[in-house]
């Protein structure tokens, strides 16, 4: 029987992972999915990476130094990870949701701004750059990705990692742009890993949905990872 696209999204907590078996996962998830395979969340953190989006122009990696640097499928220019950053993929049927993309971008947006308005924290988004702000300093990077109907990549959020590889690049392709973490913020930052788990139900809040029971296994599909 075909899910129902109201069904609670299965939330898989993949722990710190290298980021080039998660993107392959990711991409093989939306090629073989078909109207039986449940909506997935997948909150991880990355090791250091710097990743190219499909616009992303060379000029704007200043000195990737020894953070490799991966040309990915998503949209937008240069971000980095790292640990201490929640990284939420939101592995979606958009098709069956009648979920558009500026729908899920304005989600994706709208669920770290609840999630740091719980810490006291006011954010917003931006028409011009996507993601979300605390003043003019970026806290969360935002990119998508929509295949054969589905969404995969997401969003990421800057919780107690460290900020400085941030400077060898400009963030999103704005030279100079500021970046800022939670722990910057707030007296008392809880672990990335909760923030993760807060992010993830604030998200599922904004699309009328469920989670599922969190799982620290992998999908059975992605069992490799």
């Amino acid at each position: 029987m075909e899910p129902d696209s109201t069904a609670p999204i299965a939330l898989y907590r993949l722990g710190r992972r290298p980021y080039g078996p998660v993107w392959q996962a990711m991409r093989t998830l939306t090629d073989e999915r078909d109207g039986e395979t449940p909506d997935q969340f997948w909150l991880v953190e990355h090791e250091p990476v710097f990743t190219q989006g499909q616009a992303g122009k060379p000029e704007h990696l200043l000195m990737p130094g020894d953070i490799p640097v991966v040309a990915t499928d998503r949209g937008g220019q240069v971000t980095y990870h790292g640990p201490g950053q929640v990284v939420l993929y939101p592995l979606l049927d958009v098709r069956r949701a009648r979920l558009g993309v500026r729908e899920l971008v304005s989600a994706l947006e709208q669920a770290v701004i609840a999630l740091l308005a719980e810490h006291g924290v006011t954010a917003h988004a931006r028409p011009d750059a996507p993601g979300v702000y605390v003043g003019e300093a970026k806290i969360a990077s935002l990119g998508l990705r929509i295949r054969r109907g589905a969404s995969f990549h997401g969003v990421a959020l800057n919780v107690d990692g460290d900020l400085s590889p941030f400077a060898r690049i400009n963030p999103c392709g704005y030279a100079g742009m500021a970046m800022t973490r939670l722990a910057d913020l707030v007296d008392d930052c809880p672990p990335a890993a909760v923030v993760g788990m807060a992010l993830a139900r604030c998200l599922a809040r904004e699309l009328g949905r469920e989670l599922k029971a969190p799982s620290s296994h992998a999908p059975s599909r992605q069992a490799d990872l």
